[in-house]
């Protein structure tokens, strides 16, 4: 592995171990913003009904596969459950489009494109 995969590794695994920790430690308002996104899972896929105990798992998740992409253990495992984990977050989280206030809507649309990014980014180590 090069310095530069594992800098790019160490940087994009820990940005995501201090999102999911954040998370997992304190849901907060994200339980309230992810509620209907997972009421629309739960119409296919049964999971509890806890929305905050979700919050917490997914958080624990990208907290956990994070770690281990920063460190460079199971790198493509690492990446792929963070990036699964990442594509709920971001369309519960970020969805840009249904914000009526331009403000709002365009702090929205910054934290879309961030989460999308690392997106690719986490794409580009699953299939090295």
């Amino acid at each position: 592995m090069t310095m530069l995969s594992r800098a790019g590794k160490l940087l994009l695994g820990g940005s995501i171990v201090l999102m999911g920790y954040g998370a997992a430690k304190d849901p907060g308002g994200r339980t309230a913003v992810a509620a209907p996104t997972l009421a629309k899972i739960r119409e296919v896929v049964p999971l509890p009904d806890d929305d905050e105990l979700l919050v917490r798992v997914n958080g624990a998740v990208q907290t956990g596969a994070g770690a281990a992409l920063a460190v460079g253990v199971l790198p493509r495992l690492s990446a792929l459950a963070v990036a699964g984990s990442l594509i709920t977050t971001t369309y519960a989280g970020h969805a840009y489009w249904t914000v009526e206030d331009p403000a709002q809507r365009a702090a929205q649309r910054i934290q879309f494109l961030k989460n999308a990014a690392m997106l690719g980014g986490l794409l580009v180590v699953a299939g090295s």
